[in-house]
């Protein structure tokens, strides 16, 4: 008779077979097959709740911009004429979200009235609002997003970061906005606006896009963290005090030059006229 063998249990059995070549492999597919399962029973749920919160967003956003910005720049976001063959809005389409948020969130659309330069002024629509109607604008094309938080997040500026931030900005901007960020003039009635009491999101997108005559400073031109240190450089110039006490605006040796001539100059004027004047009086006194 043959010697029956005992049985093993399970983790004798496992602990005999581990070194068996085909082990790893077994061992593959079982934690394939684990992760797949985890994966088919929480991601659709969280993927279809996303995508349905999105779709909803964008059809509200659709409603809104059907409402307020067709009549300029047409329904589907083509571009709208005024009637007389001339370009009452542009078109939308691959503008991107940041576009969106950028001039909506600073008021300068809707447009109270077509001009050579849109004012800002407090917006129209409310957070939620100007998010549905970027992730309309969005939905039709590819273009530059909303940047995050971070990207324009100057809390933790160094001075070194400010000072280049200030090189940068001397640089590219000045010959628009001035030295100082205070805005100036440009050909045709338009003008650079000021930077100061901006949004920093807002100065980001700005970049990021190119509203009205400014030009496109993408990030394959200026670098995330190049556009962060000329916003916290701008930052400390609206932080910083005018050490005549009297700033006249900060738009440089035009302002100071009126200043003199009108204050200064006709200050000296108007003492040799009374200088003369007395001269005068005196010479009359002693006349027999």
């Amino acid at each position: 008779m043959s010697e029956k063998r005992p049985s093993l249990s399970p983790a004798r059995f496992l602990s005999a077979r581990r070194r068996h070549r085909s082990a790893g492999l077994v061992v593959l597919l079982f934690g394939l097959l684990a992760v797949g399962s985890a994966y088919a029973a929480f991601a659709p749920d969280d993927a279809v709740a996303d995508n349905s919160a999105q779709s909803q967003q964008i059809e509200e956003g659709k409603k809104l911009f059907a409402v307020g910005c067709a009549s300029c720049h047409g329904l589907n976001a083509e571009g709208g004429g005024n009637g007389e063959g001339k370009m009452a809005g542009p078109s939308l389409i691959g503008v991107g979200a940041a576009a969106v948020d950028f001039q909506v969130g600073t008021g300068r659309m809707p447009a109270m009235q077509p001009g050579a330069q849109v004012p800002r002024k407090t917006p129209a629509y409310t957070q939620e609002e100007i998010e549905a109607l970027a992730a309309y604008v969005a939905s039709l094309a590819p273009g530059p997003a909303v940047p995050a938080q971070e990207s324009y997040d100057i809390s933790k500026a160094t001075d070194e970061q400010i000072t280049r931030g200030g090189e940068l900005f001397r640089t590219n901007c000045t010959a628009c906005h001035n030295f100082a960020g205070r805005g100036g003039a440009l050909p045709n009635g338009k003008y650079a606006p000021s930077l100061m009491n901006v949004d920093p999101k807002h100065i980001y997108e700005a970049m990021l896009t190119g509203p009205q005559q400014m030009p496109v400073f993408s990030d394959q031109v200026m670098q995330p963290e190049d556009k962060r240190d000329i916003i916290a450089y701008l930052n400390a110039l609206q932080q910083q005090k005018d050490p005549g006490g009297f700033g006249l605006g900060r738009l440089g040796p035009v302002s100071e030059g009126l200043w003199g001539w009108l204050v200064g100059i006709g200050l000296l004027v108007c003492v040799a006229v009374w200088i003369g004047a007395k001269g005068v009086k005196a010479k009359g006194a002693k006349a027999p």
